[in-house]
């Protein structure tokens, strides 16, 4: 689809990422999906290739590319089919190393940053608990300075990467909100090794996104040095809040590449399936279908790139980025559970594409908010839009 937002370079570099996810990846993503992991050599060759630091500064070896580049990466990352690898890679390269790259001192960047672009340390982002996702006003795990440490007690759940990660970004509460012990005050964030005491990883069999290596993870008394704080004391939930717009265009993105997966697949079925001596991909009902589909996904490729564009200009499209998240994971379900429909019986495999699609796709319309909390979002913010004194008393002439 040719679009404004991209240039020769752009092309070039999908070819390259393509041509690299097509030898590198697509042979034993599955594989890893029964094994629950991203092996310790992937993250190592992601690395190398400079695909975990597209945005991240040069003098922590990354590439400090436009964002549209990390649009491209995204989009063929999601093109793979493969939920659980998409989630893991985008986790480490754009959610957790994101506040280390935004608001990490030099030191932090040098021992963490640097070794997690190279592919060298893994990266996961531990903000949700079992009594608060969303809702970051309700978090619970606390962390205490005790001297030249913080002992930080809680307990985060469907930490994605978990179980491979060499360190987490962890929100924890550091004081007491305005109203309280809970509240959006008083959040900080921190890096914690997993190699401490007192850290303990339970793995959680999902229904989707099995190679994400996803866990609970209990921090019991664990001493945390305080030099290991990222940014201000107490102004995590500011960093959050800005770090969840890029989460949420992130999944948008990958969304995108998920359904030009599953509408692949779906047109090679329909072609090459006979029904009573015609091929499937000529009976009306089914073109019909397809075609709402293609448009549907065309328009929220649009979406999606041109809120790429307003964050890329530096502004912060929180509705917007809502609005992508939205559209495009809850399209994602209905294009997945379609070309499910349409295979009949083979879709219905367990073992089949178009069932892990669907699987997949159900998690990314909970990941990062989920679709209820971002519809509030946007019905609040259109609501509290400025009216027209014209149409200010509706149904009158």
């Amino acid at each position: 689809m040719r679009s404004p937002y991209f240039d020769e370079g752009h092309a070039a570099f999908r070819a390259q990422v393509r041509a690299f996810l097509a030898a590198e990846v697509m042979p034993y993503a599955a594989l890893w999906e029964e094994q629950d992991t991203v092996p310790a050599p992937v993250w190592k060759l992601l690395g190398e290739r400079g695909y975990l630091g597209l945005l991240h500064p040069r003098s922590v070896g990354g590439a400090e590319r436009d964002l549209f580049t990390s649009v491209v990466f995204l989009e063929e990352l999601g093109r793979t089919g493969f939920g659980g690898l998409r989630a893991a890679v985008s986790v480490h390269a754009y959610m957790a190393t994101h506040y280390l790259a935004r608001v990490g001192g030099p030191d932090l960047c040098e021992e963490y940053l640097a070794p997690a672009v190279r592919g060298e340390r893994v990266a996961a982002l531990a903000i949700t608990e079992p009594g608060a996702g969303a809702d970051l006003s309700g978090l619970a795990t606390t962390a205490v300075r005790d001297g030249d440490h913080f002992v930080v007690e809680g307990t985060k759940s469907m930490v994605s990467n978990a179980m491979t990660a060499d360190f987490l970004v962890t929100a924890v509460r550091t004081a007491a909100g305005a109203t309280g012990p809970r509240g959006a005050k008083g959040l900080s964030l921190l890096v914690v090794d997993t190699a401490l005491p007192g850290v303990t990883r339970t793995p959680r069999r999902t229904l989707g996104w099995r190679s994400a290596g996803t866990a609970t993870v209990a921090l019991d008394e664990v001493r945390v040095p305080a030099d290991r704080l990222i940014g201000r004391l107490d102004n995590g939930f500011y960093y959050l809040m800005r770090g969840l717009q890029l989460e949420r265009l992130v999944a948008a993105t990958l969304a995108l590449g998920g359904m030009d997966r599953s509408l692949d697949e779906l047109r090679a079925f329909l072609r090459a399936r006979d029904v009573a001596g015609e091929a499937l991909a000529h009976k009306q009902a089914l073109v019909h279908r397809v075609a709402d589909l293609a448009t549907e996904l065309a328009a929220a490729r649009l979406l999606v790139h041109h809120t790429a564009w307003l964050y890329d200009q530096g502004e912060l499209p929180a509705v917007e980025c809502s609005m992508a998240k939205l559209h495009t994971t809850e399209l994602a379900c209905r294009i997945a559970d379609t070309a499910l429909q349409l295979q009949g019986s083979h879709g219905y495999l367990e073992t089949s594409r178009a069932a892990r699609a669907q699987r997949d796709a159900r998690a990314a319309t909970i990941a990062a908010g989920p679709s209820e909390v971002m519809r509030d979002l946007i019905g609040r913010a259109v609501l509290n839009q400025p009216v027209d004194p014209s149409a200010a008393v509706a149904g009158t002439s």
